[in-house]
Order: structure tokens, then sequence, then C-alpha cells
């Protein structure tokens, strides 16, 4: 008897296993499903998302200013939320004003540029035309193997549709320009609200919450993605205008013509990390075969923009934000290539900010404290040890 009751036992916690691990999966699938749903609803609503989001890290970037203005000066909320959003479609238009005329003349005059530029890069036709004569080799070796064959039927089609494709181009572009135009609208109107009623929308958030310390902690990560992210962002901009500064002045040294373009372009690039200084590299060295006779000569205006880009990204602005505002450098870089395959542009300028909001709910759910750990990173002291010979120690 005491055997079959002991067998019944064993038997009985070992359903009790695996019903356990089966609602783990379970739970763990679910979990995934509700990842890949809300990828998926960010993707195909980004016309609905994005503006959304964009308007509230404006927000976060013009509370202080907003506060300033209604707390001490005693302006009226909807009126200082208007003169804050007019300063900022004015300075955004005045730059795209001042910059307009000489980008159309650069992009008017790079057609007849290009034999000069292909003098210049002579050197590169060699390795051009190996890569050339291997990529051809590739192509008929897939053509033995059974590849598709082009026909010339084939040809004239595609060739009819390039045709039609540029006929096209026109209204493309028109299109384009009302559905940005209609962003830009969507994104200030709803800044407009967000200044006006951010403050009550929050309150009655709080109000939902069941619990006090519930409360206590949505309004801790409210506070914290304020400080921080309004921090991030006021020391970026104001690091970015000493950036597109320093290059306005070494491009009217080095004699490249309109200047005040290429501060601009720096200016905005630096706020996308890593992929926008490479860009910017790319863009002052061939602005430099543009202008300069010789290539050597060419490569002073990116030498000199990286080396600006190192003394402010490695230095300075890590000084200004240590032990604020870390992160895991790796993660900012998957950070980056996920939300600008998500969103472009838009999306690679928001991954910072929105990690750093990801980390701050981490720290304060008790559940995710493990992955906010991972994405924060190890603020920079100097003399400070490795965590691997902390660990020995």
């Amino acid at each position: 008897m005491r055997q079959w009751l002991a067998k019944d036992a064993q038997a009985g916690t070992a359903v009790e296993a695996a019903r356990a691990r089966a609602l783990g999966t379970l739970s763990v699938c679910l979990t995934l499903l509700s990842v890949l749903a809300t990828f998926y609803t960010l993707y195909f609503a980004s016309a609905i998302v994005l503006p959304f989001v964009l308007a509230a890290v404006f927000n976060l970037l013009l509370s202080g200013p907003m506060r300033f203005l209604n707390g001490r000066l005693r302006v009226p909320k909807p009126l200082a939320a208007l003169v804050l959003i007019l300063l900022l479609f004015g300075i955004v238009g005045g730059i795209g004003a001042a910059i307009s005329v000489p980008a159309s003349g650069w992009i008017s005059k790079a057609p007849q540029s290009l034999p000069a530029l292909q003098a210049k890069l002579a050197f590169l036709n060699a390795p051009i035309q190996a890569a050339q004569d291997g990529m051809k080799k590739l192509g008929d070796l897939m053509d033995q193997t059974g590849g598709p064959h082009v026909t010339g039927a084939q040809v004239i089609q595609v060739q009819s549709s390039n045709t039609s494709g540029l006929t096209s181009v026109g209204s493309s572009l028109l299109l384009g320009t009302r559905f940005f135009l209609g962003q830009v609208f969507t994104v200030l109107l709803m800044l407009f609200f967000f200044l006006y009623e951010g403050d009550s929308l929050l309150r009655r958030f709080v109000e939902i919450m069941p619990t006090w310390a519930d409360k206590r902690r949505t309004v801790q990560i409210a506070s914290e993605i304020e400080s921080n992210v309004s921090l991030y962002l006021a020391t970026i901009t104001g690091m970015n205008l000493l950036v597109g500064a320093a290059n306005l002045v070494q491009c009217w040294l080095l004699g490249l013509p309109n200047p005040l373009l290429w501060g601009v372009v720096a200016f905005l690039l630096n706020y996308i990390p890593i992929l926008g200084p490479l860009t910017g590299v790319v863009i002052y060295f061939f602005v430099g075969l543009f202008v300069f006779p010789s290539v050597l000569h060419a490569l002073v205006p990116p030498a000199v923009y990286l080396g600006i880009h190192f003394l402010e990204g490695e230095t300075i602005t890590p000084m200004l934000l240590a032990r604020r505002f870390t992160l895991n450098p790796v993660l900012v870089m998957a950070s980056l290539m996920f939300w600008d395959w998500l969103w472009g542009i838009p999306g690679a300028f928001l991954s910072v900010p929105l990690l750093a909001v990801f980390k701050i709910i981490c720290d304060h759910v008790d559940s995710l404290t493990a992955i906010g750990h991972i994405v924060g990173g190890a603020p920079r002291e100097r003399g400070a040890t490795s965590w691997r010979t902390r660990l020995k120690s």
C-alpha cells in the first residue's frame, strides 16, 4: 500500500511539473507573440504612432521652458504652448530657408561636376573593375547552375516601366511633400496639447492606479523620464550647436563654399549616433573632392570633422552626461538599427531617448530590473577597475 501511495505521489509530482513547464512555455509564447504584435502595429501604424512619439519627445525638451513661462512669468498655458511651438517652428523654418538655396545650388551643379570627380577618383578604377569582373563571373556561374535569364522582351518591359516611372516622379514628389507637411502639422498639433494638458493627463493616469505604491512608482517613472531625457536632449542639442559652429568655422577657414550649409548638416547629423557622423565624413569628403584639386587636400575637411566629433562624442558629452545617462553601447547600436529600420530617419533620432525610457521603466518594475541592469552602461570614471578585476577581488 505504501509503495502504491509513493508511486501515486511521484506521478502527481511529475504531472504538476509537466503542467508548470507547459504554463511557462505558454507564457513565453504569449509574451513573444505580444511583442511581435506590438512591433507589427508600430510598423504599419507609423503614420499615427510616429507623430505622437515625436510630440512626446519634443514635449520633454520643452518642459523646462514651459514651466518657466507658466510658473515664473505667469503666462497662461495655452499662450505659453503656442509661443514655444511658434518659436520652434520659426527656428526650423529659418534654418530651412537659409540652407535651401545653397543646397539646391549644389544639387543642380552636381551633374556638371561628375566628370571632374571621376578624374580625381581614377585610381579606384582598377579595384572597381576587378570587383565588376568578379560579379560578372559569379553571375555567369549562377546562369550555368540554372539561374534566371533575362530576355529581350523583359529588357524592353523594364525600359518601358522605367520610362513610365520617370513620368510619375513629379506626382510622387508632390504626394511625398503633402504627406510630410501633414505629418509636421500633426506633430505640432499633438505637441500643443502635450504642453497644454500633459500634466493633467499624467495626474489622471496616476489617479487610476490601484495602490499607493503604484501611484508613487508611476510618479517616479514619469519624473525620472522627464529629467533624464530632457537633460539628454538639451545637452545633445547644445553640443550639436557647438559641433555645427565648429564645422562652420573650419569650412570657412578651409575655403569651402556655403559654410553655413555644412555647419547645419553637421548639426543635424550629430543627433543620430554612430551613423550620423559616418555619413558626415562621407559628405565632407565628396564636398572636398568637388572643391579642392587633389584627393589628399579633399581629405582635410572630413579629417577635421572627425576630430571635432571625437572631441565632442568621446570626451565632452560623456563627461556632461556621466552618472545621469549611461547606456550600453552595444544596445544603443542595436536600438539605432532597429528604430531606423522601423521608422527611418525619425526612428534613428528617437532610438536613444526610447532606449532610455525603456531602461527607466525597467529599473522601477521589479520583474524587469535585470533587463534594466543589462541596458545600463557603466559610468566612465578615471582609474576605475574593470568588472573582471572586481570579481576576482
